[in-house]
């Protein structure tokens, strides 16, 4: 097979992105009045894409990195059609102008809230569920009515082709477009002037598109990561504590930006809980996306053993396939300490009071997500009193996700802005406010100068009571 040269490669993408640019330029005020019911069949035309292409799309995550067939249809698929059915239901309300009370010293006026179109956005999506978190944030951007670019991962190929397929057998790309390539690519439609930017990925590149988007003041939604800390207090049910924390870990190999990063353990329960963690622990291994990747685990793994890390379980390597592993007696200065694992390595650390946990966590970046396995309504509440996190799941992981009437994202390093259901739809809307005044006379004329004694008083009685 002749490989074609980079330069040729980057020159195509680059007139593929200013013909998809200026088309969607020109059809954005098209597609931003819209009507709902216009967009609702645009949604139902996609949820029905979602199962015709299911097999197409199966075959296309094996071939990335061996993801089976079932994790396919619930960790991408299902998201994907549940976003569009929740969009589906009830996009009316979403869309409907909102009527706000008015103030006493505005009385007589009338105001409403709208919501309307950005424009024409950039979805730029990752490689560890590609697509859920590319037609995902899809489905927001096409129900607020705005022309999408989507650039996909380079390093899941088969799957960023597959969704091309699918969305351009829907789609004309003046409205929604799929641009393929590397790095060199994203930086290219970066240089572009968008009126939104939605990013799935790493803080590091985070703030490469947070830069490129001040170039424009283009508002951002970025869905980042970061060490999400899972907390087992002396109360909790460790049966279902084990068996939820080993689930949420190693799905995907542990390649989750919500996955448990590491945990916090009640020294009172430390052995009986490890033994339960360790049962709970399914023996496939798993499968990293590529070497790089799968060496950078690797060398996590190292250096926490090597600093004095016990293996509880796992820690067998094979190239790209990595047996899940729990360690404990981590140092918290450890490189696995400090950067988020993205992979299946789970460093334990105990605490003996809950102000010794809150200090591991204090110590870090505010995670995405803050779990926490505890049957004490107390705790529970102090908990959530005392830490801060994009989102927080008690007594469960990772399925706070598909629950659509809660905002997604994270706060600080792990993220910005919200996204799912209406929060969604609003990261893709300008919420544009309207105040309408009778063209008779108002009230707030009669605080117009000549200030007048009398017009002092009514300044006065109006900043003290109304």
């Amino acid at each position: 097979m002749v490989s074609l040269d980079p330069r040729f490669a980057l020159a195509s993408a680059s007139e593929a992105i200013e013909r998809i640019y200026a088309k969607q330029r020109e059809n954005r005020d098209a597609v931003a009045a819209s009507s709902a019911d216009q967009r609702i069949d645009k949604l139902r035309r996609l949820h029905a894409a979602m199962f015709a292409h299911r097999g197409d799309l199966q075959a296309a995550l094996l071939a990335d990195y061996e993801k089976p067939a079932p994790e396919v249809d619930m960790s991408e698929i299902y998201p994907v059609v549940t976003e569009a059915r929740h969009a589906i239901r009830h996009l009316r309300r979403w869309m409907r102008p909102r009527r706000v009370a008015t103030p006493l010293a505005l009385l007589g006026s009338r105001s409403r809230i709208v919501y309307e179109a950005k424009g024409v956005v950039l979805i730029i999506s990752p490689w560890n569920f590609p697509v859920n978190l590319t037609l995902g944030p899809l489905v927001s951007a096409i129900a607020a009515g705005n022309c999408v670019t989507i650039k996909p991962s380079e390093m899941t190929p088969h799957t960023s082709a597959c969704m091309k397929q699918i969305l351009g057998e829907l789609f004309d790309e003046n409205e929604v477009a799929v641009v393929e390539g590397d790095a060199v690519v994203a930086e290219a439609l970066l240089r572009k002037k968008w009126d939104h930017i939605f990013f799935t990925g790493s803080p590091a590149v985070g703030r490469v598109v947070m830069k490129a988007a001040a170039e424009h003041l283009t508002s951002v939604t970025l869905e980042l990561g970061g060490k999400s800390p899972v907390i087992v207090d002396r109360t909790a049910n460790l049966d279902e504590a084990a068996k939820k924390i080993a689930w949420g870990k190693f799905l995907n190999s542990g390649q989750i930006c919500i996955a448990p990063d590491y945990l916090l353990v009640d020294e009172a329960i430390r052995d009986p809980f490890v033994e339960k963690l360790r049962a709970a622990i399914a023996p496939e291994t798993g499968v990293i996306v590529n070497d790089r990747h799968a060496a950078r685990v690797k060398r996590l793994f190292d250096d926490a053993v090597a600093g004095g890390a016990e293996v509880v379980t796992g820690g067998t390597f094979d190239q790209r396939a990595i047996a899940p592993a729990v360690l404990t007696n981590v140092n918290p200065e450890s490189p696995i300490m400090q950067q988020e694992i993205f992979g299946p390595l789970l460093p334990m650390m105990t605490y003996k009071t809950l102000d010794d946990a809150f200090r591991v966590i204090a110590a870090r970046e505010k995670p995405l997500v803050l779990y926490l396995f505890s049957r004490s309504r107390k705790v529970i509440d102090e908990v959530i009193r005392r830490t801060t996190a994009g989102g927080t799941a008690i007594n469960d992981t990772l399925i706070q996700f598909y629950q659509l009437n809660l905002p997604f994202g994270g706060v600080g390093e792990s993220g910005v802005g919200k996204a799912h259901g209406v929060f969604g739809f609003e990261a893709f809307s300008n919420a544009r406010g309207v105040f309408e005044q009778p063209t008779r006379f108002s009230a707030i004329q009669l605080l117009y100068p000549p200030y007048t004694n009398f017009k002092k008083k009514l300044i006065e009685l109006t900043i003290r009571y109304f």
